[in-house]
């Protein structure tokens, strides 16, 4: 990750500390009414406790291991994500969270990358899916790279991209479901969003890199 300083991120960067304060307050509204819920809906589709559409259902069934344990461990990274964050400024509680996030994400990661040669979405749909395993494991073995090297920025920033990654599953979710909502074609919709969920926050997190610290600052 290069620290890319564009006109739009440095105008950003400069937000009044009251409009740094709403974003924040924005990121914590987001967390609440869109990240836990997708989390706590992942988790308990994997562990059965929560139906599946008939499409999950059918991969499930093809895949009675891989595909529930997918969706265990990525919705457990999900909602794991914030805590780490937050603890940030507690080292050890810190590390402790990050190492069992980072258990997460290479069996969710792991596991997508099956799951989507499986399913029987549209080829660019799996593709964005396969993709998006592959980079989600890559930017944590980068991350855990880094911290090894004592490179402490790094590591953060490649962590923060980790945590772009992650969210696609939260925006896959919305884009599909306003597509269902407007009675938009839902399969071209879908083949989009399985690319654009995860790459357009990553974009972000790359191309801003000091914009996401700043918010997070106290």
């Amino acid at each position: 990750m290069t620290d890319i300083a564009t006109p739009a991120a440095l105008a950003l960067e400069t937000l009044p500390s009251s409009e740094g304060r709403a974003l924040r307050l924005s990121l914590l509204i987001l967390i609440a009414i869109l990240v836990i819920p997708v989390g706590v809906v992942a988790v308990g589709s994997g562990a059965g406790l929560i139906a599946l559409p008939y499409q999950m259902f059918e991969l499930a069934a093809r895949a009675p291991l891989i595909f529930p344990t997918h969706m265990m461990a990525s919705g457990l990274a999900l909602l794991l994500t914030p805590a780490v964050v937050c603890a940030r400024h507690h080292p050890k509680l810190h590390r402790s969270l990050g190492r069992l996030l980072g258990v997460f994400v290479v069996i969710g990661g792991l596991t997508s990358l099956p799951v989507a040669v499986m399913s029987h979405s549209a080829i660019a749909a799996r593709a964005g899916f396969f993709v998006q395993g592959l980079v989600w494991l890559a930017l944590l073995i980068a991350a855990l790279i880094a911290i090894r090297r004592r490179n402490i920025s790094r590591h953060a920033h490649l962590m923060l991209a980790m945590i772009a990654v992650t969210s696609g599953a939260v925006w896959f979710r919305v884009m599909t479901g306003t597509a269902i909502a407007l009675d938009l074609p839902f399969e071209p919709v879908y083949s989009v969003a399985a690319w654009v969920g995860w790459m357009i926050p990553l974009a972000i997190v790359a191309l801003m890199p000091r914009l996401v610290p700043k918010l997070l600052a106290r």
